[in-house]
């Protein structure tokens, strides 16, 4: 998948796009760019990967944050992985009956630029009747605190969803449903892992990534899954219809 993905980043093309993905300024994500991607594979650049010309500071293949969002479906190398019928089983003991995989992502945290990824919970953006997101986060290579691994609020999926980003005619915002705070920095616990590693999140887990300020890149791979028998919401920015349906594992 490593290989991969740089063969993805080496064909692409900067002119075909400047996005930069950011959890900062949720406004960013109204780009039509990013709300139109989820049934093709694109590269988005980090936050910090230009200069005030608009110039790359560093190689292409050094300013990527992430690759999304429909490589398990449409990538034969992701999809090989993605499908591992492994992973059925595991969701399945999970209690997600019906598993759909919704959405991929190859995630670079690219060394001394890697961007901030802010305290959110992924059911914000997959919201559904009831609560079934399920993320799998594969690690690639080593995290740490060093190179910005996760940070996690242990037992906070069970607080409330506290936003959901929504799309209404086009245009996106992000709606706060419920006044909880987010975790201190105190209530935060590392998730620091072994390449090989497989982290399961519930949809409700806040969790948040520090920015890489190391030598060090840390490269990751999720699943977003839910439950097909759980209701969709259709103000969701990512949807699927007939044409190209979201599948499970099997």
């Amino acid at each position: 998948m490593r290989a991969r993905a740089a063969e993805i980043v080496a064909a692409f093309d900067p002119a075909e796009s400047t996005a930069i993905f950011t959890t900062r300024d949720e406004s960013t994500k109204s780009d039509a760019y990013f709300l139109t991607s989820g049934d093709t594979i694109r590269c988005f650049f980090e936050e910090e990967a230009f200069d005030g010309a608009g110039a790359l500071r560093q190689r292409k293949e050094l300013s990527i944050n992430k690759i999304g969002h429909a490589m398990h479906d449409l990538d034969p190398v992701f999809e090989r992985f993605s499908r591992d019928p492994r992973l059925h089983d595991l969701v399945s003991e999970l209690g997600l009956a019906e598993p759909r995989v919704l959405q991929s992502m190859y995630i670079f945290k690219q060394p001394r630029i890697g961007g901030e990824v802010r305290w959110h919970q992924d059911a914000t953006y997959f919201d559904t009747d009831p609560i079934s997101v399920t993320t799998l986060w594969f690690a690639l290579e080593g995290a740490d605190r060093g190179n910005g691994c996760l940070w996690v609020q242990r037992g906070g999926h069970r607080t409330p969803l506290r936003e959901r980003f929504v799309v209404d005619g086009g245009e996106a915002r992000l709606e706060r449903v419920d006044p909880t705070p987010w975790p201190s920095d105190d209530a935060a616990e590392p998730v620091e892992v072994d390449a090989g590693t497989l982290v399961i999140m519930h949809g409700r887990l806040p969790h948040y990534s520090a920015p890489n300020r190391s030598a060090a890149s840390r490269h990751a791979y999720t699943l977003h899954v839910v439950d097909a028998r759980a209701r969709y919401s259709p103000a969701n920015w990512l949807q699927r219809d007939a044409a190209f349906p979201a599948r499970g594992f099997v």
